[in-house]
């Protein structure tokens, strides 16, 4: 197994002898979206999912698609026979190289493709058990937040602020109201329900938060997706972050103040049972279908 191994426009080759044009679009104006689909042992977690949201994100930005769901899941299952176990793969298409750099979208360019794998680092025994840290700030990104872009300069100033204090997420408020995290969904829970921000232009809808509001559906948990406001997330009795790469994480801290009593909750202990259930029937499952 050679852990050097990427796909890059529809082939493998080892990921140091990929060469990308600096008039591509993706390097000149980050004009290009991106996926990170988690695979557990060999399985990805709703894989197919991912490439339709990559499909949705590149509609919006007028990008065309080069290959069809089923080319990218063969794609993908011939780079995981180069790396075994639990890998995150990170896809990410952009524009292209045009003849010289232009704001306009040009016509009939060749996307450029690129997919890799790296080790999944799922959560921490100790993150699970204690919750993690977490701050706030002001969202102040764009408009489109709903798409999956590579244009992550707003994301990246965004989780410095928690960085640079030690705090695991930066959680986002816009006018009054959670948006989301830098890298991360945000479910607050209070009396009872667990709150979660519409799937609107102002959040990324992630997979994971998928899964948990059908996991929730399963468990008997009540979930509203409305909007949920400072005054909640302040006052909340827990509160989550979820993505591909947390999967559900209770934040037990939030800019220095306990959440609840400072320790994670019993909905966050049943979400994070459903999940890991979750988790080993689809692997049960793959194992069948092999």
């Amino acid at each position: 197994m050679n852990a050097s191994i990427a796909h890059f426009n529809g082939r493998l080759m080892p990921i140091d002898d990929i060469r990308i044009s600096p008039l591509d679009r993706g390097f000149v104006f980050g004009d290009g979206v991106y996926e990170v689909i988690p695979v557990y042992d060999g399985t990805p977690l709703h894989a197919r999912e991912h490439f339709e949201r990559l499909q949705r994100s590149m509609d919006e930005i007028q990008l065309r698609n080069p290959y069809s769901v089923g080319e990218w899941l063969g794609f993908m299952r011939e780079l995981l026979a180069h790396h075994p176990g639990n890998q995150s793969v990170y896809i990410q298409v952009t524009r292209g190289a045009p003849q010289k750099r232009d704001h306009v979208i040009p016509k009939d360019l060749a996307p450029t493709v690129f997919m890799m794998c790296y080790p999944l680092a799922s959560p921490s025994k100790d993150a699970i058990e204690k919750g993690v840290a977490c701050v706030t700030a002001r969202d102040f990104r764009w408009e489109k937040c709903h798409v999956k872009s590579t244009s992550l300069l707003g994301n990246v100033l965004a989780r410095q602020v928690s960085a640079e204090v030690g705090a695991t997420e930066t959680i986002l408020l816009r006018d009054g109201r959670v948006t989301e995290a830098s890298a991360s969904n945000v479910f607050v829970v209070k009396d009872g329900a667990v709150l979660a921000s519409p799937q609107d232009h102002l959040i990324l809808l992630g997979i994971t938060y998928q899964l948990l509001e059908k996991l929730a559906a399963e468990g008997h948990l009540k979930l509203e997706v409305r909007p949920v406001t400072e005054a909640e997330l302040r006052g909340a009795d827990e509160v989550w972050l979820s993505s591909s790469t947390k999967e559900v994480l209770a934040v037990t801290t939030i800019d220095g103040k306990p959440v609840g009593d400072g320790r994670p909750g019993p909905l966050f202990r049943k979400m994070h049972a459903l999940y890991q259930d979750y988790k080993s029937r689809l692997a049960k499952t793959s194992a069948v279908a092999a």
